[in-house]
């Protein structure tokens, strides 16, 4: 399963990339405000950044003004993805996108139904906001379960990207559900490196180290 990181924070995604474990990047209106930055600016330092799939999201509401957004976000960098919310207007557009070539995330996606029409729409990338659901008392992933079969059983090349991960169990049960990608905050990647076992080893190591004659020159 590949990970994203849900933010436009340039410097958490800095320290995600230089661990070898960030594929890619998610983004949206709302983490471009909290960067409180020019939009085009964060992208363009991201896409810097991070080589895989990075997301940047249209705001119109029609098609023709999200396929006119999607278009110019494409342009931007090879490996932006244009993230389109699930409408009528929002197929529409990544039906027209698609026939371009360009590659589209479906996100906003709530039910399995909403998935598959996404997929049959073109998109690359469906986002299921599982977080969002277990929010309302639904089983979030449940729906990553069903769009993964669905997917699976009618050759659907989209790739299921688990969204809305609140904590490092989300993570595992994502994985566990078969989703292609799970995309989280950074402190949720952070929270996966972290057990405390493995704190408690590291610190008895190292004072178990101070007992070996030559530690202090062996490095040097």
């Amino acid at each position: 399963m590949k990970i994203f990181l849900d933010t436009a924070e340039v410097e958490e995604i800095r320290q995600g990339v230089a661990m070898g474990v960030v594929d890619g990047v998610t983004t949206n209106p709302t983490l471009a405000a909290r960067a409180g930055r020019k939009f085009k600016d964060v992208v363009l330092e991201i896409v810097e950044i991070c080589s895989g799939p990075v997301s940047a999201e249209t705001v119109g509401l029609n098609a023709d003004q999200i396929v006119h957004e999607g278009r110019i976000l494409a342009k931007w960098a090879p490996n932006i993805i244009v993230k389109v919310p699930l409408m009528a207007e929002g197929l529409k557009a990544v039906k027209q996108l698609a026939s371009e070539g360009i590659k589209t995330n479906v996100t906003l996606v709530f039910s399995t139904n909403q998935a598959l029409l996404a997929a049959k729409a073109g998109a690359t990338f469906v986002s299921p906001f599982l977080g969002r659901l277990d929010d309302i008392g639904q089983d979030g992933m449940q729906m990553v379960r069903e769009t993964v079969e669905v997917f699976q059983t009618y050759g659907f090349e989209t790739e299921v990207l688990a969204a809305s991960i609140r904590h490092p169990l989300h993570v595992t049960q994502a994985a566990l559900a078969g989703a292609d990608i799970a995309t989280m905050p950074f402190k949720v990647l952070q929270q996966m490196i972290k057990h405390p076992l493995t704190d408690r080893g590291i610190d008895s190591f190292l004072e178990d180290w101070k007992k070996v004659p030559d530690a202090e020159t062996v490095f040097e």
